[in-house]
């Protein structure tokens, strides 16, 4: 929960980090969520509206992906987030769509490799994810997704970031009215060895000051493109031409 253009995620899909999010799932809707919304369009809504099987959304988060499939494709959607913290929003978010929209979306609440899914879609995106798989649950992901595709499916990455920083960055969140109070917060982006270290926090405010404070940490593995690309060629696919934000990675699943 790249968040947003960082690729920041903790792992959702795979068992070790299911329960993680316990302070990210209550400020992440009101603090990243309608930016994400917007760029996840931009980055993947022309191939997703392409979709005639199946869109498969990895590491769904509260559903920002999920809810951009359902407006621009009508094909059937598979959101997959094992983390409880994050599918609950999402839960929420389709119980309040219409029955005709919900009855194309189907919530896996285990790791792709547990899901058994097998030629559902026919378009895969991975949006703020892999950043935070370790290097062996990375190329895990990538059979697994193979067969979650039909051959000839597209698969959309956004990247991890290609190295760790020189020195830490500092991104501010947008402080966000709710009522009474303020939401806000910032990342800060550290190295750490052949690792990034992304530590959240979090505050909220009254007219009095600040009422609480929260902190949440998640790791980056960075990897260049070249190697992703390798990764997945060794699981079947080729890749496709660029992309205008060189952020995405797009490859196709070839004939098995």
């Amino acid at each position: 929960m790249r968040l947003i253009s960082l690729g920041v995620r903790s792992d959702p899909v795979t068992r070790g980090q299911r329960d993680s999010y316990a302070v990210t799932a209550e400020f992440y809707d009101v603090l990243q969520a309608e930016r994400d919304a917007a760029r996840v369009l931009d980055l993947y809504g022309k191939d997703v509206a392409k979709a005639r099987i199946g869109v498969l959304d990895v590491g769904a988060g509260t559903g920002r992906v999920t809810m951009m499939s359902l407006v621009t494709s009508q094909a059937s959607v598979h959101a997959v987030e094992p983390t409880r913290s994050m599918r609950t929003p999402l839960m929420t978010r389709l119980a309040s769509l219409p029955s005709a929209q919900r009855a194309r979306v189907t919530v896996h609440p285990h790791p792709l490799g547990e899901a058994g899914l097998r030629g559902v879609a026919d378009v895969a995106v991975c949006h703020n994810i892999i950043a935070c798989l370790r290097p062996t649950e990375r190329r895990a992901l990538w059979p697994a997704l193979a067969k979650a595709l039909v051959p000839g499916g597209v698969l959309l990455v956004q990247l991890p970031p290609a190295h760790v920083p020189p020195r830490r960055i500092r991104r501010v969140l947008p402080a966000q009215r709710v009522g009474r109070h303020e939401y806000g917060g910032h990342i800060d982006m550290s190295p750490a060895v052949n690792r990034i270290r992304t530590r959240f926090h979090y505050w909220v405010r009254s007219d009095e000051g600040v009422l609480r404070e929260d902190d949440e940490t998640f790791w980056m593995w960075p990897v260049p493109r070249a190697d992703v690309v390798a990764e997945l060629e060794g699981s079947g696919f080729v890749a496709l031409p660029p992309r205008a934000d060189p952020a995405v990675l797009a490859v196709q699943l070839k004939p098995r």
